[in-house]
């Protein structure tokens, strides 16, 4: 009979309330914040000036987007947002107590290179198989995923280089891929609010690649989201 009850249970005010997509505000978040920083990286914008961005606006705005996400049952959008969200604050947290206390003062420029670029290696590990995930949800996403792919290697590779005194030429050029990152990142965004605010689509963001894609496509059928 307690199952019975459960089963006739009506739906709460919260299950039924709508909620808004989070999903533009995580992209513009991560996308300004990684366009400031990709900026110095290419050698045109001044350092530091990504920093409060890294904290506020891709640390804690999309660590909020991450949450909500959560909210609407998003899996993918939860983890990806939450984690790049812990990536702005972890790295703008990391370079205020490099900058302010006795820690990166006690630290040689070559074990802040190397530590950057294992930072970034790890993240790249994370971020392949939510590229290929990504798959799964539009070729928009795709695309921010496969630059910022693009982007972490040749940053850590570039910090390497850098920790054995090389060159930054490949530091460089990590900038520039992280510029096309962001720009993805903004049209995704954009597309996002514009579709969101119209009965129909305005701004095309693709249809998912995974069941076109000859691999992909004998891996079974989507998983069922949650109800």
């Amino acid at each position: 009979m307690a199952v019975l009850a459960e089963e006739r249970r009506a739906p709460t005010l919260v299950e039924l309330m709508p909620v808004a997509d989070p999903a533009p505000l995580g992209l513009a978040g991560f996308a300004l914040t990684t366009f400031m920083l990709s900026g110095h990286n290419a050698t045109f914008i001044p350092d530091i000036l990504w920093v409060g961005l890294a904290l506020f606006y891709g640390g804690v705005a999309q660590l909020l987007a991450g949450m909500w996400e959560f909210r609407n049952r998003n899996v993918f959008g939860a983890t990806a947002f939450s984690t790049y969200g812990g990536f702005w604050l972890g790295l703008g947290i990391t370079v205020v107590l490099l900058e302010t206390t006795k820690i990166g003062a006690a630290l040689k420029p070559v074990d802040i290179n190397n530590g950057l670029a294992w930072f970034l290696l790890s993240f790249a590990i994370f971020n392949t198989y939510m590229m290929l995930w990504s798959l799964r949800i539009s070729v928009a996403v795709f695309t921010v995923f496969l630059t910022l792919e693009i982007t972490e290697i040749l940053l850590a590779i570039g910090f390497f280089r850098l920790a054995h005194g090389g060159t930054p030429w490949i530091l460089h050029a990590g900038g520039w891929a992280g510029i096309v990152t962001a720009a993805a990142a903004w049209y995704a965004s954009a597309a996002g609010v514009v579709n969101g605010m119209s009965p129909s689509p305005v701004l095309p963001v693709g249809r998912p690649l995974w069941d076109r894609l000859p691999f992909f496509s004998h891996l079974g059928t989507p998983m069922p989201r949650g109800t």
